[in-house]
């Protein structure tokens, strides 16, 4: 007998078995790195700290990440970083006074049509991955010719759906990622710490119970207080010692009395003392009740 012998069946069938392996490897492997990407997302797209110095709990946020299924990470993404236009935002408690505290939240937020359709590709999307990873060998007979070749036209049109998914998401990424370099910049100007230490806004407005002058004097006010009142010249001395950035000048005030009185967070009295005039103060009580019931 002449001319190229005839290959077996079973030859044709491990080179389509083994092709089928390798592409379904592709798409698994594509769908991991969809689920790194979306656990950075989830992750980093909100910042906070708190404390004095600020320590930030990321990570925190990180770990709790990689511990996330896709199906988990979708639902957290889905109204967090990814928002409906008409989503009402959650109102957060605020932090007690006497605590620093920054926070800062970026999201993606879309119209309530297209965040519909996006909810809707991302459950898609999880639906893929389950079946590829838990019932890919039920739903394809890859012992017969026909079997691998349908797996394979599955495997084309699922990686494909995946890889549409991966460079959506890789565009969040991005756009995320500007944010945070903006964010970064800010977060090491003097008017970023003006405003969350110090309370100062650019526009120069001063949010007083935030204010680091006001929690200097409250300082002051717990180690010199006598009968509760504290005398604001020597409130003043002993704040420029220990914080001696934290001057009534930078709050565009000329004297710590006026800095007492424009935070209207303190009582102010006059006593005579030596013959002198002096000024005294203490931190309202009404005040001092709002910040413990936050």
């Amino acid at each position: 007998m002449t001319g190229l012998p005839i290959q077996p069946i079973d030859e044709e069938l491990q080179t389509l078995q083994r092709e089928v392996q390798r592409m379904l490897g592709r798409c698994l492997l594509r769908l991991q790195q969809y689920e790194q990407l979306m656990k950075a997302i989830v992750a980093h797209h909100e910042i906070s700290a708190s404390g004095s110095p600020l320590e930030s709990n990321q990570a925190e946020r990180v770990a709790d990440a990689a511990n996330k299924t896709l199906g988990t990470l979708v639902g957290t993404l889905l109204g967090t970083y990814v928002t409906s236009g008409d989503q009402d935002e959650v109102a957060e408690p605020d932090a007690p006074d006497n605590i620093i505290s920054f926070k800062m939240k970026m999201s993606l937020r879309m119209s309530a049509e297209d965040f519909d359709r996006t909810q809707n590709g991302l459950k898609d999307l999880v639906l893929l991955r389950n079946n590829l990873v838990h019932h890919f060998i039920d739903q394809h007979d890859l012992w017969n010719l026909d079997g691998c070749r349908g797996a394979q036209e599955s495997l084309v049109a699922a990686y494909s759906r995946i890889d549409q998914h991966f460079e959506q998401l890789r565009g969040w990424a991005e756009h995320m990622d500007q944010a945070r370099r903006l964010a970064a910049d800010f977060a090491q100007s003097d008017a970023f710490r003006d405003l969350v230490i110090n309370g100062i806004a650019p526009d120069g407005s001063v949010d007083w119970p935030a204010a680091g002058i006001v929690r200097a004097l409250r300082e002051a006010a717990d180690e010199l207080a006598v009968e509760e009142w504290t005398p604001v010249a020597s409130a003043g001395r002993w704040i420029a010692e220990r914080h001696p950035d934290q001057l009534p000048a930078k709050y565009g005030c000329s004297s710590w009395r006026q800095v007492v009185h424009e935070s209207r967070l303190f009582e102010l009295r006059y006593r005579e003392v030596n013959g002198q005039r002096a000024a005294w103060y203490r931190p309202k009580k009404h005040s001092a009740k709002a910040a413990h019931s936050r």
